[in-house]
């Protein structure tokens, strides 16, 4: 499935190809919840990252977070989130750890995307203390990362898109 994005302002347009559309999985973290989610929560979705394509790549800002590990012990993340300079919308989070994958924001994507049959609530024992996860039967909730991956949830549910 093809995804197009863009930010609020229409500086940054973009297309990139996705196996995996499903808008499952609310990462609750401070980095996603204060850079890109406005109901203490964002919604990251898995792309094709050789397949993107970008009109205004110089609007494009990247932040690349601090993350405390504890003990006084900080270090810079390898994801790259990208947002537009112009009106600071999230657009995707790129980790060269994983060069294949990409991670648009569902917040920035324009094309209609599927109902997920369920979510999975991640990243809770981040969330700040004025939200309420709406879980709901059949969801499921880490208060870390899940081990099962985008990819692993979509193929599980039959979702896998080729």
């Amino acid at each position: 499935m093809t995804l197009e994005g863009s930010c609020r302002c229409g500086a940054v347009r973009f297309r990139v190809k996705s196996h995996a559309p499903q808008p499952y999985q609310l990462c609750y973290c401070s980095i996603c919840r204060k850079t890109a989610g406005g109901g203490g929560f964002a919604i990251n979705l898995s792309a094709v990252a050789d397949t993107l394509e970008v009109e205004g790549r110089e609007a494009i800002g990247v932040y690349r977070a601090e993350i405390d590990r504890g003990g006084g012990h900080c270090e810079t993340s390898t994801g790259e989130r990208n947002f537009c300079r112009s009106c600071a919308s999230a657009l995707w989070l790129y980790d060269p750890t994983w060069p294949d994958l990409l991670h648009p924001f569902a917040s920035a994507i324009d094309t209609d995307l599927p109902v997920p049959p369920s979510r999975t609530h991640l990243m809770l024992g981040f969330k700040a203390s004025w939200v309420v996860p709406d879980i709901r039967d059949g969801d499921l909730a880490f208060d870390d990362y899940p081990e099962q991956s985008i990819e692993d949830w979509h193929r599980e549910k039959g979702l896998w898109l080729d």
